[in-house]
């Protein structure tokens, strides 16, 4: 299974076949674990866009993961990441492995298992299915069973009789993944506290030097994206992991450090209400005004006028 472009797979089935597995139990649904593989591609990379939900866990040496330029090294303890439909994944095989070193399962979730159930509008609310690869979840031990536990209740419903309460069941348990896994990648934001010390840091760092500089006027405010990307982060983590920490998202850091920035100018300048809101890189005065005030109870004027 050898391509440089990226191929699309649009259903279970047949990613099942061109990895050299049986047919799936279940057309929507399947899990694949090492004992499954029939073969496996030595020094090789596949490049894929899944038409399908794909998580994956990992015990695996010498294994490449990439998501566009991010990549990462699957090299010690257990190791969860997620990935939506439509987005594009590249596993590369070194060859130095044997095929003892592997060790994990595969869940493919297509989206129509999950239609018409409130699973298919609170998917899209799991924010680290949007997460980059190199912020993929480290299971503890005790975690990494919890997670088993349930992906093999999901294993035994689709190898029962098919009923009506099948599909109810299984829902309900991918639910129940997804919460733990949540819960999960909430402690590890917890407890990295050093590498997410130095993130707040870099952040803090960035916005000083992005509202010091001359890039407000040529640019105008940064964004989410732009914040993410010169952390090196993906959007969805960086927002999940600052709201964890601070209570705040991405986009209430960059307001706080704008007002921040304006209520500097207000009291130590002569500038005009509508000379700062374009220094700020606003069109307009009047949305300065409004989210100066939402966020500080008072408007612009009224903030200047208490200095006098």
């Amino acid at each position: 299974m050898v391509n440089t472009k990226p191929i699309r797979i649009k259903s279970i089935s047949e990613f099942h076949r061109l990895r050299g597995l049986s047919k799936p139990e279940h057309p929507l649904l399947s899990i694949v674990t090492k004992e499954d593989f029939i073969d496996l591609p030595d020094g090789k990379t596949l490049n894929a866009v899944f038409d399908f939900y794909f998580v994956a866990l990992k015990h695996m040496k010498g294994v490449k993961y990439k998501y566009g330029q991010q990549q990462y090294d699957f090299e010690d303890g257990g190791t969860l990441f997620f990935m939506a439909p439509n987005q594009v994944l590249s596993v590369k095989i070194t060859g130095k492995e044997t095929y003892e070193d592997i060790s994990g399962w595969m869940l493919l979730i297509h989206p129509d298992f999950i239609w018409n159930t409130p699973l298919a509008k609170s998917i899209k609310h799991y924010d680290f299915f949007d997460y980059l690869v190199h912020e993929a979840l480290q299971l503890s031990e005790r975690e990494e069973a919890t997670l088993n536990g349930i992906v093999e209740n999901i294993r035994q419903e689709t190898r029962s009789n098919i009923d009506k309460f099948s599909k109810e069941i299984i829902v309900s348990q991918i639910e129940t993944f997804l919460n733990y896994s949540k819960r999960f990648y909430n402690r590890q934001f917890i407890t990295r506290e050093k590498s997410n010390h130095e993130i707040l840091e870099r952040l803090e760092n960035l916005l000083t030097n992005y509202f010091n500089g001359d890039k407000l006027i040529s640019a105008g405010l940064p964004t989410v994206q732009y914040i993410a990307d010169n952390l090196n982060l993906s959007p969805s983590y960086l927002g999940s992991l600052l709201r964890t920490l601070t209570g705040h998202n991405t986009q209430q850091h960059i307001h706080e450090k704008l007002v921040e920035k304006a209520k500097e100018m207000l009291s130590t300048t002569n500038l005009s209400i509508s000379e700062i809101a374009y220094g700020l890189g606003f069109e307009h005065p009047q949305s300065f005004s409004k989210l100066f005030k939402t966020k500080t109870k008072v408007s612009p004027l009224k903030f200047r006028q208490s200095f006098n």
